[in-house]
């Protein structure tokens, strides 16, 4: 029997909502679903440094859990693979919306691990700021890759942090590094603040742009320049070669006016085409040459000793935050202070100090 319902149908439509047939079929009745046992840490620590694809992903998502008992698995898993990890090269790669990340991910990425490369990618997907919901498409937009053994994608939601970069990367990078993965790229969602955190986790950062779609450098915000090591023209092809020839001059006379970086590099700019397979052995040239260089002068290893004390530091802060918003008394405190800010009955520094000075005692 159908049921239909009309609360959400005008008199004056012809649209009505029909909810379906009740009572269907189970398409297989014998069919009962077992839950996958959960491995000790042992049992994920020893498929991991195997390179078994499938542990590997269950620690991931173990890491990306917020439940306090996967979370304390999770650090002990991590604390066990340290020792196997740091021995990857770490890119990030971002850029305007329409420049073709994905695409590019997928024809370099295919490039590298015909070098003999075994690479990890780690896509963010941002999540929706509503339902919390992500779409995690990367595994169907880098269809060509996406069955390679050499290549392991790892879509994950950003969750609402900071400019779409998943909370969990940072330990996830070191996971898939154990696994014998020794190229990890970490795509962004686009440009915006996230590209300061993902800086602050790789080793060499990729700025992707695309030519003909106006003034080149409007938008790109200063500090997302600065940041790069690389500037990427993507989709130099077709009629489209001239333009980003243009863009590539453009780009480079930018650049020579910004201080020279810390690394002592001065970032170069490159086209290719990832439909037509041109120009990518230059820019992972440019890549081998930019390790080479920080190797060499020593910014490579200041680096991450550096990447690891600021991420020891957000790591405090994110614990700290954590065990104030989830004290009992704040909890019950908070909705009260915040009526009282809002009328103006204190001041939200006054407030805030009185809420920690609770908190510590």
């Amino acid at each position: 029997m159908k049921h239909r319902h009309f609360e959400n149908t005008r008199p004056d439509s012809a649209l009505e909502v029909t909810a379906g047939v009740d009572g269907q079929p189970v398409v297989n009745p014998s069919y009962v679903r077992r839950r996958r046992p959960q491995l000790t840490t042992e049992q994920f620590v020893d498929g991991i440094l195997r390179g078994d694809i499938s542990v590997l992903s269950q620690a991931i998502t173990l890491v990306e859990s917020s439940n306090p008992v996967h979370e304390r698995q999770a650090q002990e898993i991590i604390g066990r693979c340290l020792p196997h990890a740091g021995r990857s090269v770490r890119v990030g790669i971002t850029g305007v919306p329409g420049a073709g990340k994905s695409t590019f991910i997928e024809a370099i990425g295919g490039m590298v691990a015909d070098k003999g490369h075994r690479l990890a990618v780690l896509a963010i997907d941002p999540s929706s700021e509503r339902s919390g919901g992500s779409i995690l498409g990367d595994k169907t937009r880098m269809e060509s890759i996406s069955t390679d053994r050499r290549i392991f994608i790892r879509p994950s939601p950003s969750a609402g942090s900071l400019g779409g970069v998943a909370r969990k990367t940072r330990e996830t990078i070191v996971l898939c590094e154990a696994a014998g993965y020794d190229v990890i790229f970490v795509e962004t969602v686009g440009v915006g603040q996230s590209e300061t955190v993902v800086h602050s986790m790789v080793d060499m950062f990729l700025l992707l742009q695309i030519a003909g779609a106006g003034d080149e450098l409007q938008g790109i915000k200063r500090g997302i320049m600065e940041m790069a090591d690389a500037v990427v023209i993507t989709k130099a092809e077709g009629d489209n070669v001239l333009r980003a020839d243009l863009a590539k001059r453009q780009f480079e006379n930018a650049l020579m006016l910004f201080p020279t970086p810390a690394s002592g590099w001065r970032p170069r700019v490159y086209t290719c085409s990832a439909r037509a397979r041109t120009g990518l052995e230059d820019v992972w040239g440019g890549v081998e040459e930019f390790l080479g260089f920080v190797e060499g002068n020593g910014f490579f290893r200041d680096n991450r000793h550096f990447q690891n004390s600021y991420w020891m530091r957000e790591t405090i802060e994110d614990a700290l935050r954590s065990g104030f918003y989830n004290d009992p008394r704040v909890e019950k405190l908070l909705p009260e202070y915040r009526r009282r800010v809002l009328q103006d009955r204190i001041t939200p520094f006054v407030a805030a100090h009185e809420l920690l000075d609770i908190y510590l005692k």
